[in-house]
């Protein structure tokens, strides 16, 4: 095969949504010697920048290899097919605002003049997901307005990004009225963003006034360091570069080239911010609504229902749901499988394992929708949720036996039955099983799954020897991981135990400490730890119970230093239960005897 022919099998891998085998094909041709065509690439390097687990770092790296090999061609016209354009640009952008790197966002950007590429609208709609990702609400009318003094044509998806943003901030009220100024046919809508922004800072310097005392004490206990300001700094160079015109705003926002009015997804975005704050009522009215629009572009599609769906079964009624699917088929909307597997969910949440398997039936048979593997997921958690472990197998064999490939949630959820059903060998099993999965990465979730299972039994020794093999495949315990072992230790009534434990997560909460005394060092260290209350509560009861009072001590001292309140009641109660006769004699005098039985009336 030739150059092309693997390009057009990467660019269809890529398309059809197989990511890992379009990106191994471009790999393969990088081995071979073969530069693949840059709408080959750009498609691999789009699909990972959208991908979960490590997939926009990985993105990151297949643009920088691909484009650091066409660079060393000096006669750039033997690679002009392979060079990056603006939609490759594009895509490993998307990649760093997923990260919310803004370092690596301005590289990239600044690198477009050098391959003679010019920001499109969908660099700054990225632009705008990226100021979403790094909180920074103020800068989104700026982007607009920057796209507008470019002169760059603004496309309904901008003002898709734009209301999706103001709903990942939960700020529905500035989100409303985006749609509200596109329902009056304004375009006066940066100066609308630019007055949110006024009234958003009145009232944040209002709060902050009047919790000025507070935020004073929070900075003194959040580690406050002059390297933080140089990294808020060079932070704040990049957003200014990205946006020049955010330094010193033109008096008078420019206007809209042309007014555009909200469609269906403008709306059904809207209802997705309602049904997350729990707002039920509000989200069925904007169904209405969206009906009774005169323009068929704002009329309900499947899933504006399909967020009506799961408004209903977020607030557990999955009888309303249910009308909603039924309505769905009278309005000729036909619905899809995430509709299916919204209400699978609420079922399972509900315990009615029934229903939901009545519902995958329905689902393949009425409806001719063939349930994937995230329906499989849902209802295997389901049998989780019953303590049906043989229920949660036999979804996973009839998910195989079908031909759908287990993820990686499947296989977690899986070990998850077997954990909680004190079967850790089976759990054990599913996860061999997993490493031996090409297509599945295991992470730590899946090994903490598995420390559970043997800590559920107070099986300390296999735990550890879990932990153990963990480390050597490069995944640190994290709190999750410390708090199984607390508890297998409790079980196991080892106390011992615990002191190496206590030992191991002291040296990694101070980590950073080591690390700015002994500056630079050749060794990689584990990331820092914040352990939660739920970790050093089990390991001071252990502590005192077990007559460790030192121990005990620096538990809760670690437990002040990280703001949690140490319930000393508790321990104090456990203490004189235990411990309260350690340090008394049995030959006390007649006297003492005397006083102690005074006391004791007394109390």
């Amino acid at each position: 095969l030739d150059a092309n022919s693997l390009g057009l099998l990467a660019m269809a891998a890529a398309k059809s949504g197989q990511t890992l085998y379009a990106v191994s094909v471009i790999k393969s041709m990088l081995r071979s010697g073969y530069l693949p065509h840059v709408k080959a690439w750009s498609a691999a390097v789009a699909n990972l920048s959208a991908a979960g687990d490590d997939g926009p770092e990985e993105s990151i790296k297949l643009f920088t290899a691909i484009t650091r090999r066409v660079r060393r061609f000096a006669d750039q016209s033997l690679v002009a097919q392979s060079r990056p354009d603006t939609a490759a640009f594009n895509a490993v952008l998307n990649a760093c605002a997923n990260l919310g790197d803004t370092e690596r966002y301005w590289k990239q950007f600044d690198e477009m003049s050098e391959w003679d590429c010019e920001p499109d609208v969908l660099t700054y709609n990225v632009m705008i997901k990226l100021c979403a990702r790094v909180d920074r609400k103020e800068l989104i009318v700026f982007v607009l307005e920057r796209i507008i003094e470019k002169g760059i044509k603004v496309c309904m998806t901008t003002m898709h990004s734009l209301v999706a943003a103001y709903v990942g901030f939960g700020d529905l009220r500035t989100a409303e009225r985006i749609v509200q100024a596109m329902r009056e046919r304004r375009r006066d809508l940066c100066k609308v963003l630019r007055e949110c922004n006024s009234q958003d800072l009145k009232e944040r310097k209002e709060e902050e006034a009047e919790e000025a005392e507070d935020a004073f004490e929070d900075d003194e206990d959040s580690g406050y360091s002059a390297r933080d300001e140089v990294t808020e700094e060079g932070f704040e160079d990049v957003l200014k570069k990205l946006l020049p015109n955010s330094v010193d705003p033109s008096d008078e926002p420019p206007l809209l080239p042309k007014v555009f009015a909200p469609d269906s997804r403008i709306y059904t975005t809207l209802m997705k911010g309602y049904m997350k704050n729990g707002r039920v009522a509000d989200t069925a009215r904007m169904l209405e609504a969206m009906r009774r629009q005169d323009d068929k572009n704002s009329h309900p599609d499947e899933v504006s229902y399909t967020t009506v769906v799961s408004a209903f079964v977020k607030a557990g009624l999955m009888d309303r749901a249910r009308q909603v699917l039924a309505e769905m088929a009278r309005m000729g909307v036909p619905a899809n499988r995430i509709t299916y597997n919204v209400l699978l969910k609420g079922y399972c949440k509900q315990l009615q394992i029934d229903k939901a398997e009545d519902l995958l039936r329905e689902m393949a048979e009425d409806a001719g929708i063939e349930p994937d593997v995230v329906s499989y997921n849902i209802i295997i958690d389901g049998c989780i949720l019953i303590d049906d472990s043989a229920g949660a197998l036999s979804f996973f064999n009839e998910m195989r036996t079908k031909g759908i490939a287990p993820t990686k949630i499947s296989y977690t959820t899986l070990m998850k039955a077997f954990a909680m059903s004190g079967q850790p060998k089976l759990a054990n099993r599913v996860f061999d099983e997993m490493m031996r999965d090409p297509r599945v990465k295991v992470d730590l979730i899946a090994w903490n799954m598995l420390v559970e299972g043997y800590c559920r039994l107070g099986l300390i020794e296999d735990a550890k020897r879990v932990v153990s093999k963990m480390k050597e495949n490069g995944f640190y315990p994290n709190v999750a991981t410390y708090g199984s072992l607390a508890n297998g230790v409790s079980l196991a009534r080892k106390p011992g135990e615990a002191l190496l434990l206590w030992k191991e997560i002291k040296e990694r909460c101070q980590v950073k400490k080591r690390e700015d005394s002994e500056g630079d060092s050749s060794e990689p260290s584990p990331p820092m730890l914040k352990p939660d209350e739920g970790l050093l509560d089990m390991l001071a009861d252990i502590c005192v119970r077990a007559a460790f009072f030192k121990k005990a001590l620096e538990i809760i001292a670690c437990m002040e230093e990280n703001g949690i309140p140490p319930n000393k009641t508790k321990y104090k109660k456990i203490y004189v239960e235990m411990h309260s006769r350690m340090f008394t004699s049995k030959h006390a005098s007649q006297a003492r005897i005397d006083r102690r039985v005074e006391r004791k009336r007394a109390a």
